[in-house]
């Protein structure tokens, strides 16, 4: 006999290579990215449409917070205009490119240098002073002088002929206090033990008003008492120059970059050239995955002694009862027409009707329970085993 000719073993199948050019693998690539960082600049686009910023201090023009003074400048906005001014010199400015009926308020005079408050003391324009120095006092109001002071914010009343304090009655001033010389032209408003909360001292042709606290031009007090008519009254005019002084920005100086030595700071080029060749290596990503069919088929007793195997040397008795119970759960719910998603009472209903036993002992051996007694030992599985068998073979 001759032997058989030898057969050609079966040709292995090539690894699948995905449809499309490099451009379509490209895109491919980057898409779900390119998607992600699209969405995500629009939703901070539209985070940020409207969102107006306002500036924040004390007695800040623009500032919405408590201690802003917005709602007073848009209230003389109503009538006149409002120029806010951030230094001496915009001020002087604003005060001569205006008109005759012009108010000039000063707040914040400590950021001033002394020759910057002579020479606003020296413009011919009525002057509010907003809680001045000692050196805005000597400039604007000689003869003036702080002798007390009172918490901020108490209520006083006028008990003086000024019109602006009299029409306004009570209002929060308390703050520092004020005693004027006896030989200047002074009127003293709203007095306590120690002096008076707000001064108008009249001058050649032109009058300084001293207010010994900011407090009632603030968003938060304007509208108690009598606060509001009392600021209306006194910055009453065409036009406002409102003088809030920028703090004095420091110059020179080193920065920290400075200060380290030459050689350590060169050391930071190769350190950054080692992280970046250190990203490149451990960044590399592999590309998409390729079906590909198996060389060798696999028998479904082999794959399930090899989860077997696997359970029992991790102890994993648990996991072994779940894939146990699933797997009668899945080929008994059509039997008893029953959804795969049937609920757990209605399987158990089920079995029970079919075959007479309890429902509670059911339930512990097709669902288990907290303390599973199918899960204690591998006796106890094996039992778990041949009860699922048993039921399975009692609903054929």
């Amino acid at each position: 006999m001759t032997p058989p000719a030898p057969t050609a073993p079966p040709p292995v199948p090539e690894a699948f290579e995905p449809a499309g050019g490099p451009i379509a693998r490209t895109w491919r690539a980057i898409r779900a990215p390119l998607v992600l960082f699209t969405a995500l600049a629009v939703v901070a686009v539209l985070l940020s449409l409207g969102a107006e910023r306002f500036p924040e201090g004390v007695l800040e023009p623009e500032s919405v917070s408590p201690d802003g003074t917005r709602a007073l400048v848009r209230l003389l906005e109503q009538d006149g205009d409002v120029d806010v001014a951030r230094s001496s010199a915009e001020a002087r400015q604003a005060v001569a490119d205006a008109g005759e009926d012009t108010v000039l308020l000063v707040s914040l005079d400590h950021r001033l240098l002394p020759e910057e408050l002579t020479d606003l003391a020296e413009l011919d324009v009525d002057t509010v002073l907003v809680q001045p120095s000692v050196l805005a006092l000597s400039a604007f109001a000689p003869g003036l002088d702080v002798t007390g002071r009172i918490d901020t914010g108490d209520a006083l009343t006028p008990e003086c002929a000024l019109p602006a304090a009299v029409a306004a009655g009570e209002a929060g001033v308390g703050g520092e206090l004020y005693t004027a010389a006896p030989d200047s032209a002074a009127v003293g408003c709203y007095p306590s033990a120690t002096g008076d909360a707000l001064v108008q001292v009249t001058g050649d042709g032109s009058t300084t008003t001293v207010l010994g606290t900011g407090h009632p031009l603030t968003n938060a007090a304007l509208s108690a008492r009598g606060n509001a008519a009392l600021a209306l009254n006194l910055l009453g005019a065409d036009q406002v120059v409102w003088l809030r002084p920028d703090p004095a920005q420091v110059g020179g100086g080193s920065s920290m970059w400075d200060l380290l030595p030459a050689g350590l700071r060169w050391s930071v080029l190769p350190l950054v050239a080692a992280l970046g060749l250190l990203a490149l290596w451990r960044g590399r990503r592999m590309g998409a995955l390729v079906p590909e069919a198996l060389p060798v088929a696999v028998r479904a007793s082999e794959t399930t002694e090899g989860h077997a195997g696997l359970y029992q040397s991790r102890r994993a008795r648990d996991r072994a009862a779940d894939a146990l119970r699933r797997g009668f759960r899945e080929q008994t719910a059509p039997k008893l027409g029953l959804a795969p998603d049937a609920t757990p009472e209605a399987v158990v209903a089920a079995v029970a009707e079919r075959t007479g036993d309890d429902h509670a002992r059911l339930r512990t051996l097709v669902y288990g329970d907290r303390s599973d007694p199918f899960t204690a030992d591998d006796r106890s599985l094996v039992r778990l085993a041949d009860g699922l068998d048993e039921c399975s073979r009692r609903l054929r």
